[in-house]
């Protein structure tokens, strides 16, 4: 099988993060709402809607009355024009109880081209991705909630008749997941609201073996919401949030300072084809558990691991610089801390820095002016240092009576997967 490159490029682009390893369920991380769009995708603080089910559950517990909302969106226009998302989320409170809400996601990767490994055409398949989720939310004091999430997700990559190659797979996986959040309000003179969320929490996504599984995209979200200015017909506020996804990454590293990757199975025996060092810590590429990212997410950049294997050879160093009369070449050293392209893999280890994790973190700032609770207008931007996107946005919105409708856009060059890219929602009170 051949997925088109124009899905390789768009799925690569769900998550504006910037990852060097495979994951799975990157669907959701697109961020539902025009709302959200128009304000550089910050809302954990804000959350006063129903689509607070994605956001921040939390939120919900602050809202009463019943409410219904969604979005469609052809997505990433710029590269394929068969694909699209729709986001349908709802609320519910129930005395003396809480809230409760669900969200439904939906992708549809369009048709995909199946190819032999001649080349040969073997017809069409579809690619696409859902999930739903049941969120519940309640007050724990006046001025502060907490809120949960439980999701089902399924992954339809390709039909199940379809191998990649010569090797067989089913193509498709289910999965579940958690989400838990916390928001607080009115500090700071009762003009700041503070919100944190853990997105995605759950086991990975397997779709052939436990060897091949990807993680979750788990995701710490942090957020500020600043009401700068009320008055009785305008008000305007100022959203930051910041998102680090929790997955502890590691590529193919020498853990036990031997020079070598691998070369012994998980028991710690002499395996010349094992990804294992003799201590039993696998040193080819791989990612931790969901339970172990929380916390070696923060660590894995720049503290844990060893000297990266930068070629592939499963060997760390073994060549030198040298300096020519034309130009600078390598030469094979049992000594040589470099690889045969001159990259440094020996030592490698010692350059990584903590900052390597701050340049991870992803920035979302948001405004948003309200007049007479009628007409907004919003702006945003959002960045991502280590993806090198920055991308600003900007958005409007109406509210009137029962009803409400809002726009978001993403003003990106034109070579941005988001080029062209504009979303609209509709609201629903009763």
């Amino acid at each position: 099988m051949r997925l088109n490159k124009a899905l390789i490029l768009g799925l690569g682009s769900l998550l504006l993060f910037s990852t060097a390893f495979s994951q799975s369920a990157l669907f959701l991380l697109i961020a539902p709402g025009a709302r959200a769009a128009g304000m550089g995708e910050a809302q954990v603080a804000v959350a006063d809607d129903s689509y607070a089910t994605y956001w921040n559950p939390a939120g919900l517990g602050f809202q009463e009355g019943y409410e219904l909302s969604g979005m469609h969106v052809n997505w990433l226009p710029g590269l394929v024009d068969d694909m699209y998302y729709d986001f349908l989320a709802a609320r519910a409170p129930v005395e003396n109880l809480g809230v409760f809400g669900t969200h439904i996601i939906y992708l549809n990767a369009g048709e995909q081209q199946h190819t032999g490994p001649n080349q040969e055409d073997l017809g069409t398949f579809y690619t696409y991705f859902t999930s739903g989720a049941i969120s519940y939310s309640t007050l724990i004091s006046e001025t502060s909630s907490i809120g949960f999430n439980f999701k089902i997700l399924y992954q339809h990559l390709t039909d199940s008749n379809v191998g990649v190659g010569t090797e067989e797979t089913k193509g498709t996986a289910t999965n579940f997941g958690f989400d838990v959040g916390y928001l607080s309000k009115n500090h700071f003179n009762d003009k700041l609201d503070f919100g944190v969320m853990v997105a995605n929490l759950g086991p990975k996504v397997i779709f052939n073996d436990k060897e091949q599984a990807d993680p979750m995209p788990t995701n710490l979200k942090l957020g500020f919401n600043l009401r700068a200015y009320e008055s009785r017909y305008n008000r305007l506020n100022l959203v930051y949030d910041v998102n680090k996804l929790l997955v502890g990454e590691y590529a193919a590293m020498d853990w036990d300072g031997d020079g070598l990757i691998g070369g012994f199975d998980d028991s710690g025996s002499a395996d010349l084809n094992g990804d294992y060092n003799s201590d039993s810590q696998k040193e080819i590429a791989h990612t931790d558990s969901w339970w172990q990212g929380i916390v070696t997410s923060f660590f894995d950049d720049w503290y844990l691991g060893g000297d990266r294997d930068f070629d592939g050879n499963k060997i760390i160093g073994g060549w030198d610089l040298i300096e020519g009369t034309d130009s600078t070449f390598t030469q094979a050293s049992a000594s040589g801390i470099y690889n045969e392209d001159g990259v440094k893999e020996l030592g490698s280890k010692d350059d990584r820095k903590v900052s390597a994790e701050f340049e991870a973190l992803i920035h979302s700032v948001g405004l948003e002016y309200w007049y007479n609770d009628m007409f907004a207008i919003r702006g945003g931007y959002y960045y991502d240092s280590e993806g090198k996107i920055t991308t600003p946005t900007v958005g409007a919105g109406i509210r009137y009576g029962n009803y409400g409708f809002d726009f978001g856009y993403t003003v990106a060059e034109e070579a941005h997967p988001l080029n062209n890219t504009m979303r609209f929602s509709l609201m629903l009170k009763f």
